[in-house]
């Protein structure tokens, strides 16, 4: 393992967790059930959807809802956790369209929303193998696009974004996207908008969330080694310094999905997270998900591991 750590492992930083609820081959009222019982436990800070139209795993046949429709539903029926999509997909959603549908769930849930967004679907080289995006996209008459182009777009939808939470006539003139005389009414809760939390690790993407990012989150174990997690925290650190930006003002975010049968190994895990200096861990569930599950959380996950760190 890697013995460079990014400065926010020995930043004050406070430790915080979410809970991810997948909604893949999950009902609306399941996902339901584990917000409500997650928004009465002050341990989970936060709670976290995905942005896709079907299954990306196992049987295509499967029932997904669409993310940012549900969102508003859960946004209404909770009281405390900050929520958000982990992450939204640049490439659904014209950008405008996009701020308007966040100001409208920020004012749903009371100015609990964090802005999680990312690039979307883009076009891969062959080299690169099967891209889960290409079927989705296909599916739905969404369109993908080189990787240079979906961070340019990405860059000017955070513009966007910004300008339509904070004035009152917003003109937009980009490569990509054009506005003229965008009014956004009412304003998002938060001034001067939602907190913008960015997912991805390519080094043109973290040079991305160095510029623009209150928090940045990338998936860990499974899905990437801890030794490249840490990796990635150190060349966000280098993009900050190059601008004159204290890495310390972006909170480091990491995704790790769950197993249910070894809390022992979990723990362990996101322990070695937390050590390398990543300060908000989403703890991601499968479905079905087990009766009391986010109460289980609590005890075998987040206390534990708040007592050792």
């Amino acid at each position: 393992m890697s013995d460079r750590h990014s400065p926010a492992a020995t930043s004050a930083a406070p430790l915080t967790f979410g809970i991810k609820t997948t909604p893949m081959r999950v009902p609306y009222e399941e996902i339901l059930r584990v917000w409500q019982e997650a928004d009465g436990l002050p341990e989970i800070a936060d709670a976290w959807l995905w942005d896709h139209l079907m299954p990306i795993a196992g049987p295509k046949d499967g029932q997904v809802l669409e993310g940012w429709t549900l969102l508003s539903a859960l946004a209404a029926r909770t009281q405390r956790l900050r929520l958000g999509l982990l992450v939204t997909s640049n490439r659904i959603r014209p950008p405008a369209v996009l701020g308007k549908i966040a100001t409208t769930v920020d004012v749903i849930s009371g100015g609990r929303l964090i802005m999680g967004l990312g690039v979307g679907g883009t076009a891969q080289l062959p080299e690169a193998g099967d891209n889960p995006a290409a079927a989705e996209y296909a599916a739905y008459g969404l369109t993908l696009v080189p990787p240079a182009e979906g961070i340019a777009r990405l860059e000017e939808t955070i513009a966007i974004l910004r300008g339509m939470w904070t004035r009152d006539v917003f003109d937009f003139h980009g490569r990509h996207y054009n506005l003229t005389g965008n009014r956004n009414e009412p304003k998002p809760v938060q001034r001067p908008g939602p907190p913008l939390l960015i997912g991805g690790w390519g080094n043109r993407m973290l040079r991305v969330v160095a510029e623009h990012a209150d928090i940045w989150n990338v998936p860990g174990p499974p899905h990437n080694s801890l030794d490249y997690v840490i990796e990635r925290n150190a060349v966000l650190d280098d993009h900050c310094a190059a601008i004159g930006r204290d890495p310390r003002t972006i909170t480091r975010s990491v995704q790790y999905i769950v197993s249910y049968d070894d809390p022992a190994a979990d723990r362990k895990a996101v322990t070695e997270l937390v050590a390398a200096g990543m300060t908000h861990i989403v703890l991601s569930l499968r479905g079905p998900y087990p009766p009391q599950v986010a109460r289980w959380l609590v005890d075998e996950i987040i206390n534990p591991v708040r007592g050792t760190t």
